[in-house]
């Protein structure tokens, strides 16, 4: 997901999305760390950075908010 794909989502949206990807995150640092390896290691990297992004967008569409408030 792109970052001006973000930007088109509320900021209720947004949080709802970190906590499905934090989910997912999660579950593949379980499989990760039972099984020894995963598929494409490369999905934990790709996740945690979704997840920065999602939060960095976040965190702007709230102090452009209080600023107009």
């Amino acid at each position: 997901m792109e970052a001006d794909q973000i930007r088109d989502l509320s900021i209720a949206e947004i949080e709802t999305r970190i906590d499905e990807e934090e989910d997912e995150l999660e579950e593949l640092r379980f499989q990760h760390a039972i099984r020894g390896r995963l598929e494409n290691p490369m999905l934990l990297r790709t996740k945690r950075r979704l997840i920065a992004r999602l939060k960095t967008i976040r965190n702007e569409k709230r102090r452009a908010d209080e600023e107009t408030a």
